[in-house]
């Protein structure tokens, strides 16, 4: 794993076709905007685990609401009951 420090308006280039840049941070939160071919996927990674969990559902029974917790680990985890 890479890790790098950069500045609002700094970008980083991944091989010769995608640049991922710095748009802004604010508040502790940080604005990208990738550049890549649309031939690239692009995914947030709690929609590749959610994915993940719903091919493990179809697979075998899973309580609805442990799928409903692999939404909410990335809103802090609050579940309304």
């Amino acid at each position: 794993m890479l890790i790098l420090q950069r500045k609002a308006g700094e970008s980083v280039l991944i091989g010769e076709d995608i640049e991922v840049s710095i748009l802004s941070v604010e508040a502790g939160r940080v604005r990208l905007a990738i550049q890549a071919p649309k031939s690239v996927p692009i995914l947030r990674s709690e929609l590749r685990t959610a994915a993940e969990t719903n091919r493990e559902a179809a697979d075998e029974e899973v309580p609805p609401l442990s799928l409903l917790d692999v939404f909410l680990e990335g809103d802090g985890g609050q579940r309304m009951e």
